[in-house]
Parts: structure tokens; sequence; C-alpha cells
């Protein structure tokens, strides 16, 4: 029988690399995230009317934005206090069981998300789904209501099962000299839960999948009727069809790889205690709040402009200072 042999422990080195790359990755997570979020706040303390989808992207931020610090406090945890022989740790159930949730209310937004630009953008035949895009685009406020409220379902629905097990108090259930036992069954408990998180996630998947499918089915067929109308290739619908799929599938691709990672450091941490290999796997979960907040800024209008008005201030202030360096009879 093939086993496989546990890595207890890393160099030094690679903990200060990963702690430093961690680090690096929460800061340009947080300033991107914290900059979406600040815009559209600022938008609506000037009581400027924000689109519903405005206000998903607003609520996706905040969510981004917590999954940086559960991330960060999962690099320093597992690069100072973790200890591989200590799998199931508290600190390391309740920073996974928080990762989990909001993650879970990130892929509810991003579904929302969709199913708006699908209702807004695409243009059905059918009469049934004519009817339901129109009264998605009527209720677009309740369906973004809606979708917090399954969210915090789903989420109270896991504390649930996560605290029902007794996870934290589940080894002294049984007699002592079974300490081995317990230790097993602890860790099955504790994988069924995470089973359970990412099943309850699978409707809003699906859904993403669903609304994502009819922009290109749509994007598609828009290109074929311009072709053959010879029409423009800088048709405003056409180029709103390419920034909300590079949105969509940029969450997609994201997300996948942040589940996949998630997924593979579970077996990683309490079965083969690889520690290197749960390095690796957060740091691929942390690449998604970070690369996915930069294509939402590189994607937006309203978020893009702002940048470049920050950096056109920043750049006439910085020619102002060095000019009244230069000489200091100016501020006479």
């Amino acid at each position: 029988m093939l086993t496989l042999i546990p890595v207890l422990t890393v160099s030094s080195e690679a903990k200060t690399a990963f702690l430093f790359f961690s680090i690096l990755e929460f800061a340009v997570g947080m300033l991107a995230n914290a900059f979406i979020f600040l815009v559209y706040l600022w938008d609506m303390v000037k009581r400027q009317p924000l689109s519903n989808c405005d206000l998903v992207l607003l609520c996706l931020s905040i969510t981004q934005l917590f999954l940086h610090g559960l991330l960060l406090l999962n690099a320093i945890q597992l690069t100072f206090l973790q200890q591989m022989k200590d799998t199931l740790s508290r600190n390391y159930q309740a920073i996974l069981m928080l990762w989990m949730i909001a993650n879970q209310v990130s892929i509810w937004l991003a579904a929302c998300l969709s199913v708006l630009y699908c209702s807004k953008i695409v243009r059905f035949s059918h009469t049934f789904l004519l009817c339901l895009a129109s009264w998605i685009s009527r209720k677009a406020c309740q369906v973004f209501l809606g979708t917090l409220f399954f969210s915090c379902i789903c989420a109270i629905l896991y504390l649930q099962d996560f605290f029902s097990k007794s996870h934290f108090t589940g080894v002294a259930v049984l007699p002592v000299n079974n300490t081995e036992f317990n230790l097993q069954i602890s860790k099955l408990n504790f994988f069924y839960s995470f089973l359970f998180c990412n099943v309850v996630s699978i409707p809003p998947f699906l859904s993403f999948l669903a609304s994502s499918g009819m922009l290109i089915f749509s994007l598609g067929r828009h290109m074929r009727t311009m072709k053959s109308q010879t029409r423009d290739s800088c048709d405003p619908s056409l180029e709103v069809h390419i920034k909300a799929l590079i949105s969509l599938v940029s969450f997609l691709c994201f997300y996948v790889v942040s589940f996949c990672a998630a997924l593979i450091s579970v077996p990683l941490q309490m079965l083969w205690h690889n520690k290197a290999g749960v390095m690796v796997c957060i740091g691929m979960m942390a690449a998604f709040p970070s690369g996915y907040a930069a294509i939402l800024i590189s994607n937006s209008n309203k978020l893009r402009k702002t940048v470049e008005t920050i950096l056109f201030w920043a750049q006439s202030s910085r020619k102002v200072r060095t000019t009244q360096k230069a000489d200091p009879r100016i501020l006479c």
C-alpha cells in the first residue's frame, strides 16, 4: 500500500517568503477592494443613484475585504502558530468556517450579478424567457435582497450544522484511551461540514453558469448579426456584452481556482500534514479577491476614470511641489 510521507516542517526561508507574498496579496487586494467600496459609497453619500449592478459590486467588495482579512489571519496562524500535529485547532476551524461562509456569499452575489446582466443585455426570443427577463428587470431590487436573504439562510444552516457536531468538544465524548479514534471522528465531521457548505453553493453556481452561458450565446448571435449587416465594430451594445462577459468569466476562473485550492488544502492539512502544500493553496486562494478586484477596476468606466483622476491629481501635485522646490519665489 502506497503511503505519503508527511511534511511536518518547512524552512524559515519558505515561511518568510510565504508571509511576504501573503502580506503583498493582502495589501493589493485590500487597496483594490477598498477603492471599489469607497467609490460606490461616495456616490451613495452624494445621493447619486446607483444601479442594482453597482449595489451588488459594493456588497461583493465588502465580502472580498472580509476574505482578505481571513486569509491573512490564516497565513499568520499557519506560519507562526499552527502545529501540523494539531490540525483541528480552534483557530484553524474558525478561520476556515468564516472563509467558507464569505466565499458562499460571494458566489450568491456573483449569481445575482450574472442574472442582472443577463436580464438587461440578452435579447430573448422565447416568450417565457422574455417575460422572466422583464420581471427580473422590474424586480431587480427584490432579486438583490432575495440573494442576500438566501445567502444568510445558507450561512445560518452551515453554522448550525457546524456547531451541532460539537467540533470543539467532540473529543471529550468518547473514552480517553480512544484518542486516535476521537481525532478521526472529529476530522470526518469537519470534512462533512466542509462538503455540506460547498453543496449548498451548488444552486447559485448553476444559476451563475446558466446566465453566463446565455450571455455567451447572445454575444455570438449578436456578432453574427453584425457581420451579416456589415455594421461598425464599435457597437455600444457589443462593448457592453464583452465587458459583462469579461467580468463574469474572470470571476468564474478565480472562483474555480480558489475553490479547488481550498478543497485540496483540507486533506493536505488533515491527512498528509503537508504544511508547504497548504501554504501554496492559501496563496492561490488569496489571488481570487485581489485579481478579480483588479479586473473590475479595469473593466468599469466609472472606476477606471476615478483611478485616472487620482493619478492625474497626484502627478499634478508632484509637479507643483517640484516646481516650488526649484524656484521658492513662486510662493511669494
